[in-house]
């Protein structure tokens, strides 16, 4: 109390002698590069959610989540010796395996990747087509030859982690979109090299390190460096490439706010970000430059958005991560098929030559395009069955997708209440 009365004045000054003096700063910690631009505040900007039929149209995006439990269950018929399994093996794996429906129905319903017949006992039992089965080895082939850029995948992956660290289970969670095949981590001699290795973690879990080592440049930094935009130093600002969609107008609030967040130093997700201060658009600017890394490295540059949020504790994410896709429209695409949402890179769409393709890419186009084979035989069968009865229909063989130009994609718009997300309902990462 004595020292807030007027007549402590003399006495404050012997105790602090440097206070509001031009020595101060001396003695003061000196503030990191990133504070000029910490210190606004987050800006809210409303974005709006505009349909685009192109990114929608995608089928290798579309099928994934069907495709998964095909190569699921082809991978437990190549896994036997004999090349064939009975149903009963399968039936109740269905969960495991993510079939959507019974194992029996589902399997019956792609007649140009398995093949049905009687077995012991009468019993039904499947192989793969001949079809499938060239496929199976040529995908066998891309894994064999693909193997160093694999693991370099999945090396990136752990790099973005806080800690260089993650856990198996998050790991395993990640293959299908990292395309690396259910058996990697199980042989660690063939498929890792002396950077990684097996630890266990603080709250007990297995994990996967890996030794930072040399520097990693994300994809942006590459791009940047190719067109000459940038030289590597800490605070230089990096702009995201932008690809609108066709129709969508933003309000001069949000281009303002768009421009200045483009001007932000760019922060590598490779690096450490802890002098970032959280609910800044420098730190949200970090956040948006991990996700678009983390979806250059998977197959389709895509995923279901409730798969990533088991990510968000080791990668520094913040809780509501689902918003940084939603105020970048221009970087992301939230498409809303199959009753689930998906995240799409644009730019992996959009300029072909900036993100290089994943090499199992065409191989599983080429299970889509049975999975196409498949509905055109049952069509057939349901045809020759009505025929057979007395009816007469024309058959129509042509069930190939119609992919629409980057037209004007629709007119539909939809209003994203981004303060009333649910996390909850979109679930936590699943292995």
């Amino acid at each position: 109390m004595l020292l807030t009365k007027p007549t402590s004045k003399t006495l404050r000054k012997l105790l602090f002698p440097y206070q509001n003096s031009i020595f101060s700063s001396l003695y003061q910690p000196q503030n990191p590069a990133y504070t000029h631009t910490q210190k606004s505040n987050y800006v809210n900007v409303y974005m709006k959610w505009k349909k685009d039929s192109y990114f929608d149209s995608i089928e290798h995006i579309d099928k994934s989540i069907v495709l998964k439990p095909i190569i699921n269950l082809k991978n437990c018929i190549t896994e036997d010796p004999s090349g064939c399994i009975p149903i009963y093996e399968v039936s109740k794996r269905g969960l495991q395996l993510d079939v959507p429906m019974k194992v029996a129905k589902f399997l019956r319903k792609y007649p140009s990747i398995f093949e049905e017949f009687a077995g012991e006992y009468n019993h039904p039992w499947f192989k793969l087509t001949p079809e499938a089965a060239e496929i199976d080895r040529e995908e066998k082939r891309v894994y064999e030859d693909c193997r160093v850029d694999l693991r370099y995948r999945l090396k990136k992956l752990i790099l973005m982690s806080k800690e260089k660290v993650l856990p198996l289970k998050i790991i395993q969670g990640m293959e299908w979109f990292l395309g690396l095949p259910d058996d990697f981590l199980h042989y660690p001699e063939n498929n890792l090299d002396g950077s990684f290795r097996f630890v266990t973690m603080e709250d007990g879990l297995e994990g996967l390190a890996v030794d930072s080592g040399e520097k990693v440049s994300s994809v942006v930094q590459r791009n940047a460096m190719k067109k000459g935009v940038y030289s590597g130093g800490p605070t230089e600002a990096i702009e995201f490439p932008l690809f609108p969609s066709k129709g969508l107008r933003l309000r001069n609030k949000i281009e303002d706010w768009l421009k200045e967040f483009q001007k932000l130093p760019y922060v590598s997700p490779y690096e450490d970000f802890s002098h970032l201060w959280p609910d800044t658009d420098a730190s949200e600017k970090r956040v948006v430059g991990l996700l678009h890394e983390l979806l250059s490295l998977f197959v389709e540059h895509s995923a279901e958005r409730k798969k990533l949020k088991c990510l968000k504790k080791y990668m520094g994410l913040p809780q509501k991560v689902h918003r940084a896709f939603e105020r970048h429209p221009g970087i992301f695409y939230l498409s809303f098929k199959n009753k689930t949402c998906t995240v799409i890179l644009k730019e992996a769409y959009c300029d072909e030559s900036a993100i290089e393709k994943h090499p199992l890419l065409e191989v599983r186009k080429k299970y889509i395009r049975l999975m196409r084979e498949s509905a055109v035989i049952l069509k057939n069968r349901r045809v020759n069955g009505r025929l057979a009865g007395g009816g007469n229909m024309e058959l129509d063989l042509d069930l190939e997708p119609k992919i629409e130009d980057r037209g004007d994609g629709g007119n539909t718009e939809v209003d994203l209440d981004l303060d009333s997300e649910n996390d909850q309902r979109d679930g936590e990462c699943s292995q």
